[in-house]
């Protein structure tokens, strides 16, 4: 991946393959955008699976094959909407497609890589889990670049972050900024809807390995903090 700074906030690779069609969910200005969920490898089998956006001009192009069952490996960001859902707004998550990779994806090896730069824009919360490590949940608003003719634009992306970079987290200010690299994942939950009621659901997020501050130039990371989280 290209090095992080302000014109490059939100870089991202991924290789797997497709397990739901293919859906033309939307359109912008004349263009459309197709939909479907991208399942990710990771080391100890488990899939992450991912929403993906990419646009019909890519499709179109031959730049990028599309369809369920398909293996891809393309470069992109990780962005969030709000979208309204009974009555209340709702953070959506989804990789948006830029481009294929550039450069050998040839093997099974699956690729899930994130670096971005923001800004954390909630205080970050800090607990144990039940087996006693360490971890840092915090909101990182990320601002993409203004283009010509448009306006300013952030992405809210939620990160999950271990042992002594959990610590190093959770005592940096509202507005700090922070590089994070790390994976995008998903996780099953059970929501309670109340009158004895559940509803299965799944939350994306990035689980980081490597967390630093720029301006400081400290790198808050060890080899025995790069492990594939379950």
């Amino acid at each position: 991946m290209n090095t992080i700074d302000e014109r490059n906030t939100n870089q991202g690779e991924l290789k797997g393959t497709i397990i739901t069609e293919p859906v033309r969910a939307y359109e912008i200005e004349g263009e459309g955008f197709y939909e479907f969920t991208l399942a990710v490898k990771r080391l100890s089998e488990i899939c992450d699976n991912i929403p993906v956006t990419i646009s019909e001009k890519l499709v179109q192009a031959g730049t990028v094959e599309i369809g369920k069952g398909k293996e891809i490996a393309v470069s992109g960001q990780f962005r969030s909407y709000n979208k309204e859902v009974d009555g209340k707004s709702k953070l959506m998550l989804h990789f948006f497609v830029q481009d294929k990779l550039d450069y050998e994806t040839e093997g099974d090896a699956s690729i899930n890589n994130l670096k971005i730069l923001g800004f954390i824009c909630k205080p970050p919360i800090y607990r144990e889990t039940p087996f006693k490590r360490e971890i840092c949940d915090v909101l990182v608003a990320i601002n993409r670049p203004l283009r010509v003719g448009t306006t300013n634009k952030s992405d809210y992306i939620p990160c999950i972050v271990w042992g002594r970079n959990a610590r190093f987290i959770q005592g940096l200010p509202v507005g700090s900024k922070i590089v994070l690299e790390g994976r995008i994942q998903s996780r099953e939950y059970t929501k309670n809807l109340g009158d004895g009621k559940t509803e299965k659901r799944t939350a994306y997020e990035v689980s980081a390995q490597r967390v630093w501050v720029p301006e400081k130039n400290i790198l808050n990371s060890d080899e025995s903090e790069k492990l594939d989280i379950i």
